[in-house]
């Protein structure tokens, strides 16, 4: 039976070490870092995204506030707001749930953040940056994987990672942060002729391709460590199931993240730790 990787205990941990840290900062600065959230539109998923988002800042001690506004907003009325939250001083950080209405385009809404303020770090000089090794935000969810797999044990100089899939949001940047940790890195997607046996030779196992229990126990290499980015709705049950088999898979892999409660809480642990880090490079370039 697998170990299971509890992402909730190192989240719990992370934002704890966040707290302290912004306590720290109040006593330096006299302010604490603030987020400024923007949520067009009322999907139900998105407002539970921000919701939880909310209060893990208010917990940490990260002033916040959500923004919202009707899925009838005009992309230059969006494009403003942004503007005008980039030229404010008080803001530290800036987030625009996504997905957004489909009027909307999202890549000029990315463009429009200010890269200081990009908590998400999906701006392209931000994206920049992490290719090339420089200083930089890292995107919450592959930085919350690279930060799971530490906190196990997981060796990953010299191993074989397999990430299965090629999203701009997970898939690229997590294979470019392993391969910083000096892993051999193959990345795979829906198009991969023989996906079994390219994920069969994987010592860790990264899936983030978007369907239920698509990775399945024979896909994977006996002892491999698992990460599991997804997020779906199981048509059996209509609970909240991952990309891989969990059932299955954890007879078969040495180490597992569950859904939920694995990727997840880390992914919004380290949207925190980018909020405090916005505000400690815009005040060190005072």
């Amino acid at each position: 039976m697998s170990e299971i990787i509890n992402g909730k205990e190192v989240a719990r941990a992370l934002r704890e070490s966040l707290a302290a840290r912004v306590v720290e900062l109040d006593k330096k600065y006299g302010r604490t870092p603030n987020l400024v959230v923007i949520l067009v539109g009322d999907d139900p998923g998105s407002v539970s995204y921000v919701t939880g988002k909310a209060k893990a800042a208010t917990e940490i001690g990260i002033r916040n506030t959500t923004i919202r506004r009707p899925d009838t907003i005009t992309q230059d009325e969006l494009l403003e707001l942004i503007a005008e939250l980039n030229a404010d001083d008080d803001v530290d950080g800036i987030l625009v749930q996504l997905p957004l209405p489909k009027h909307i385009n999202e890549h000029y809404v990315i463009q429009a953040i200010a890269p200081e303020k990009d908590v998400d770090a999906f701006h392209p000089n931000n994206v920049g940056h992490m290719w090339l090794r420089e200083p930089m935000l890292i995107p919450c969810t592959p930085k919350g994987i690279i930060k799971l797999l530490k906190e196990s044990g997981t060796e990953l100089s010299g191993k074989e990672v397999v990430v299965v899939g090629r999203s701009n949001i997970v898939g690229q940047p997590v294979a470019k942060l392993l391969l910083n940790e000096n892993a051999t890195v193959t990345v795979a997607h829906s198009r991969t002729a023989n996906l079994g046996e390219v994920t069969r030779r994987a010592d860790v196992l990264v899936v983030a391709i978007g369907k239920e229990r698509f990775i399945t126990a024979d896909m994977i290499k006996p002892g491999a460590v698992v990460i599991d980015v997804g997020v779906n709705r199981d048509s059996r049950t209509g609970k909240l199931c991952g990309d891989v088999d969990f059932e299955e898979a954890q007879h078969v892999a040495s180490k597992i993240t569950p859904v939920p409660g694995g990727v997840g809480p880390m992914t919004i642990a380290c949207l925190m730790e980018n909020t405090v880090e916005c505000f400690e490079n815009r005040v060190n370039k005072r």
